[in-house]
């Protein structure tokens, strides 16, 4: 890999806090400026549970894909708002199982690129790549050619938009991008994502976080479980369906579980007919 820290470095933005480095911030990592911790604790002062969320939600992820990898024999991986390295990544996880699996990475965040070798690592048998791209401008990503030299997309593929989806700000503004995506995907490829949804709060702290939101103190746009329904029509769903991403498929993780409360995340796999 070429080294270009230095260039990649000097685009870095430090004034303005990035959803990636700061959700490394809630992971407990230290790939953050001051100013996304300062966004961060920001967000937590009206909205205390969300580390508890961010860690849920990485949680998910695992879960998600040793479902795909284990259970269903998914060998291609497309992870689009990877953010920042940090344990148990998606091709670590998915090539423990099958070490021939293939995964592309997609992110925004110059950042990202800078520790992309952590990401780029890979078994012999597999293949792992990253890409600087925008999820807002899927047919950039679908035609990339690095990601055509690693994933077949005339076979399976698992596309995971995991705590991404809801930096896409509006209502039904997912939808088209999600739609996009799934497209140009073959039968038998799925689907994995979560989304920050009000739906749990109480109503205190939903009326802070509309301020919040409208005032440009989050960036973090919630959604309903219709409007997160709607982005799995004409899939079908794995079960347990649409449910907190706490509860998800967590026959083996430790008890007692979060609240959906303390979450305020949907998650859902389904496969693509």
């Amino acid at each position: 890999m070429v080294d270009h820290d230095g260039a990649l470095s000097s685009r870095l933005d430090t004034s303005v806090p990035h959803p990636a480095r700061r959700y490394n911030y809630w992971l407990g990592g230290k790939d953050n400026f001051a100013v996304d911790r300062a966004s961060a604790d920001q967000i937590a002062a009206a909205w205390p549970s969300a580390p508890i969320a961010a860690r849920e939600n990485r949680r998910f992820l695992g879960r998600a894909t040793r479902f795909l990898a284990g259970e269903v024999g998914i060998r291609q991986f497309l992870d689009i708002g990877t953010g920042l390295p940090t344990a148990d990544n998606t091709h670590e996880i998915a090539q423990a199982i099958a070490p021939e699996s293939r995964v592309v990475y997609v992110d925004n965040d110059p950042m990202v690129m800078v520790h992309a070798r952590a990401l780029l690592t890979s078994t012999p048998q597999g293949r792992t790549s990253y890409i600087e791209a925008d999820l807002r401008e899927p047919g950039e990503i679908l035609h990339h050619p690095d990601l055509l030299a690693t994933l077949d997309l005339s076979r399976p593929v698992g596309l995971m938009l995991v705590a991404v989806l809801h930096f896409l700000p509006g209502a039904g503004a997912a939808a088209p991008v999600v739609a996009e995506l799934v497209d140009a995907l073959p039968s038998g490829s799925y689907l994995a994502v979560t989304n920050a949804t009000k739906d749990f709060l109480p109503a205190p702290i939903a009326a802070v976080y509309d301020k919040m939101l409208a005032a440009g103190q989050t960036d973090i746009w919630p959604r309903d479980r219709a409007e997160f329904a709607a982005l799995f029509e004409g899939l079908d769903l794995v079960p347990p369906g649409i449910v907190p991403v706490s509860d998800w498929r967590t026959d083996d993780e430790p008890r007692p579980r979060p609240g959906a409360s303390d979450v305020s995340m949907y998650g859902a796999v389904a496969r693509i007919p």
